[in-house]
């Protein structure tokens, strides 16, 4: 799959112990947020959008969440989007 090929690159290009892809595909950069608490990873995007028209009015609302556990001594994350 491309995600497994993308993670094959960018593993054998960065020297780092772990990597983990998260598919955000339809959420802007600033739909998504990081957050790191009591050795966990919380990957979570929102997104809302409504659209009205003269006949009619229709809202699309998308949310996803993605936890993954630290393996205990790392105190150390980077993450881009």
């Amino acid at each position: 799959s491309r995600m497994k090929r993308l993670a094959m690159a960018l593993h054998s290009c960065c020297d780092h112990g772990r990597l983990a892809l998260v598919d955000a595909k339809g959420f802007d950069p600033c739909d998504v947020s990081v957050n790191v608490k009591d050795g966990k990873v919380t990957v979570s995007a929102e997104h809302s959008e409504e659209h009205n028209s003269a006949l009619a009015k229709t809202s699309n609302y998308r949310k996803y969440k993605k936890e993954f556990s630290l393996p205990p001594g790392d105190d150390e994350m980077t993450y881009s989007l």
